[in-house]
C-alpha cells in the first residue's frame, strides 16, 4: 500500500529534490506519476549528522540511478535511501535518478541527461538498468553500453552497479535467461551486481504467492519494488536487509507492505546477496558474485522467445 501525496503538494517536493543537480539538464516528471515520458530525477536529501564533513566514513554516499520505468516505479531510488536512514547508516544514503520510460541505456547514451548528471555529481556509486535483455542479441547490447557507461563512470570517481530486473509475467520462460545477462554485465565491468531478479525467484519458492508484479504484469508492485530496494541497499551498503522495517516514511507518502512478506523478502535478498557472511565493508573489494550458488543452472529457456524483447 502507498499514500502519495496530493498533487498540489507536489511542486514543493520536488523543489527540494532537484536543487543541487538543476544543471544537468535532467527533465523530472511529478513524483506521484513516475511512468511518464519524461525523465524523472528523485534525490533524498536527510538531516546532516554533526561532524558529517570529519573523515571518508562520515562523508555522504551518494547514489545515482539510471534507468526507465522499473527504477522510476514507486520511486525505487527513494526508497533505497529511506531503508538506509531506517537501517541507521550513518550517514545514509543520498539518491537520485534520471530515467525515461522504455530507455535502454544505449538510449541514455544518445540523449545525454545521464552523462551529464554523471560528470557532475560527485557520486559513489552509479547504477544502471535497461530491461530484462533477454534475447542473444539484447544481452551483447547491455554488455556493450554497460561498459561505455563504466568509461565514463570510472572516469568521474564512482563505482558501476547493476540492477538485475525481471521479464514480464507472460515470458517467464526466459526469466533465468535475464539473470544471467545482467550476470555478463556486471562481470564485464568488475561492477556490483544488484540481482533483484534472482530475488524475486527464491522470494516465490519461499511463497508462490507474493504478488511482485503489478497490475499490467511487467511493472513491481509496491511489494516487488521493496525486495528490489532491499536487494540494492544491501548490495551497496554491504549490510543483511533482515529486520528492516516493512513501514517506510517517505517525503510526502509512505511505503506499507505485509510484514510476513515482508521478512520473506529481507531472507530471499540476503540469500542472493550474501551479505550474512561478508558483513560492513562498503570499500573493500567488489565482485558480481551474488548468481554464484546458481550459475550451474545456466539459462532457462524452455520455449522460443517472442519477437520483441524489451530492453
Amino acid at each position: 500500500m502507498i499514500h502519495h501525496p496530493s498533487k498540489s503538494a507536489a511542486p514543493a517536493v520536488l523543489f527540494v529534490a532537484l536543487v543541487s543537480l538543476v544543471g544537468c539538464g535532467v527533465r523530472p516528471a511529478a513524483v506521484t506519476e513516475p511512468r511518464t515520458s519524461g525523465a524523472t530525477l528523485a534525490e533524498a536529501h536527510t538531516a546532516t549528522p554533526a561532524g558529517a564533513q570529519v573523515g571518508r566514513k562520515r562523508q555522504p554516499f551518494r547514489v545515482l540511478f539510471i534507468g526507465n520505468s522499473l527504477t522510476a516505479e514507486n520511486d525505487l531510488p527513494r526508497l533505497v535511501a529511506a531503508l538506509s536512514v531506517a537501517a541507521g547508516d550513518d550517514p545514509p544514503l543520498e539518491a537520485a535518478s534520471v530515467t525515461f520510460g522504455g530507455f535502454a541505456l544505449e538510449d541514455h547514451l544518445a540523449q545525454g541527461d545521464a552523462p551529464r548528471a554523471i560528470a557532475q555529481g560527485r557520486w559513489d556509486v552509479v547504477v544502471l538498468q535497461q530491461g530484462p535483455s533477454t534475447l542473444p542479441e539484447s544481452r551483447v547490447n547491455l554488455i556493450e553500453y554497460t561498459r561505455r557507461f563504466d568509461e565514463l563512470i570510472r572516469a568521474a570517481g564512482a563505482r558501476t552497479a547493476i540492477y538485475g530486473v525481471w521479464t514480464s509475467g507472460d515470458r517467464m520462460f526466459a526469466f533465468d535467461d535475464g539473470i544471467e545477462s545482467y550476470r555478463q554485465a556486471a562481470e564485464a565491468v568488475d561492477g556490483i551486481l544488484c540481482p533483484a531478479a534472482l530475488a524475486w525467484k527464491l522470494a516465490w519458492q519461499r511463497d508462490p504467492s507474493l504478488p511482485l508484479y503489478g497490475g499490467d504484469n511487467f511493472h513491481p508492485s509496491i511489494l516487488g519494488t521493496y525486495l528490489a530496494a532491499l536487494v540494492i541497499y544491501a548490495e551497496l551498503r554491504d549490510k543483511s536487509p533482515v529486520g528492516l522495517p516493512s513501514d517506510i516514511f517517505l517525503p510526502g507518502y509512505r511505503y506499507t507492505v505485509d510484514p510476513a512478506q515482508a521478512r520473506t523478502c529481507q531472507v530471499a535478498a540476503e540469500q542472493v546477496t550474501v551479505t550474512r557472511r561478508r558483513p560492513g565493508k562498503p570499500w573493500g573489494k567488489r565482485h558480481p558474485h551474488a548468481d554464484a550458488p546458481w550459475a550451474e543452472q545456466g539459462p532457462g529457456r524452455s520455449a522460443q522467445p517472442v519477437p520483441e524483447d524489451v530492453r
